[in-house]
């Protein structure tokens, strides 16, 4: 087994081959003059299982193409089996066709990733469920419900979960928020909005409890913050108690973070899949890191075993 990594998210690269008790790969990343990506694999590779780890976040299309390059490089040098590790995919948004002459971009990066030389995929809570389907090849997606879960009755629950109930910040993210109620044993509440053009959003209703109760926003990605800030603002002036958010992927694009910093959040807890550079950070915000849930995946990937107990 050999991991490399991209200029993505080196961290958390390395962080996932401490836990697998390797050492990363010998790669560089440089770029020529006119801004082309240059990669150099520096080892051998011929006939082993290749783990490439590179989420596609900001700036999106760089990072997308170092990894192609990365992925025809090993492909060239015999590499038995390479699984791409991508812990955020980019364009996963882009997963339908919402009007006329619209693309699907993100099989269209599927097809690219597999055009490349790419045997499986390995990623974090894809936008859309059916990204899976967009591949010829084996997908596995894992979720960090159990991290967030285990991060909250040690953290946040002083009696039990009696007073929280889990927020879904939209429709769309109700079966994934109903997932980690169960998890805690709380109720469901679904904020219910609508979007009046791309990343401005207007809060309608509130639907279930929250009087008095301790809100938690579970979703799979904290882009502008606008959603979870007005949601949260409409929660507690319906009487709720506390607002926290726990939010898989932190984009936190343009004045996210400042938006973030003056709501009403006393927490928001995300994951370090993308990497959160110190700009953009605040005081509610803590990052949890993924690198054990990965690298179990890896492992397990690795040695032919199922991934199925830590997809659920």
């Amino acid at each position: 087994m050999k991991l490399f990594t991209g200029s993505a998210n080196p961290k958390l690269a390395a962080d996932i081959a401490h836990c697998l008790g390797i050492p990363l790969g010998d790669a560089e990343v440089t770029h020529f003059s006119d801004g082309e990506c240059r990669i150099t694999i520096r080892e051998s590779v011929r006939g082993c299982d290749v783990f490439l780890i590179q989420p596609t976040c900001a700036p999106t299309n760089d990072h997308l193409v170092e990894l192609l390059i990365m992925l025809d490089a090993c492909r060239r040098a015999s590499a038995r089996r390479i699984t791409c590790v991508i812990p955020y995919y980019g364009y996963g948004r882009q997963d339908r066709k919402c009007g006329p002459r619209e693309p699907i971009t993100a099989k269209l990066i599927a097809d690219m990733l597999v055009a490349a030389g790419a045997s499986r995929v390995l990623s974090v809570e894809l936008h859309a469920d059916q990204i899976m389907g967009f591949f010829n090849i084996p997908v596995d997606q894992l979720n960090v419900g159990g991290l967030f879960a285990d991060y909250v009755k040690d953290n946040v629950f002083d009696n039990g979960s009696a007073d929280a109930v889990v927020v879904s910040p939209d429709v769309g993210g109700v079966a994934s928020a109903r997932q980690f109620a169960d998890r805690l044993g709380s109720q469901l509440v679904i904020v219910a909005k609508r979007r009046r053009r791309a990343n401005e959003v207007e809060v309608m209703e509130v639907i279930g409890d929250v009087e008095g109760k301790l809100c938690i926003f579970r979703d799979d990605m904290i882009d502008t913050g606008g959603s979870m800030v007005e949601g949260a603002s409409a929660l507690m002036k319906r009487g709720a108690s506390r607002v926290m958010a726990l939010g898989t992927h932190p984009v936190l694009s343009g004045h996210a973070s400042k938006r973030l910093a003056a709501s009403s959040f006393e927490k928001v807890i995300v994951s370090d899949t993308i990497p959160v550079p110190e700009e953009r950070r605040f005081p509610q915000l803590e990052v949890l890191s993924v690198a054990p849930l990965l690298a179990s995946g890896i492992r397990c990937i690795h040695e032919g075993r199922s991934v199925s107990s830590l997809i659920r």
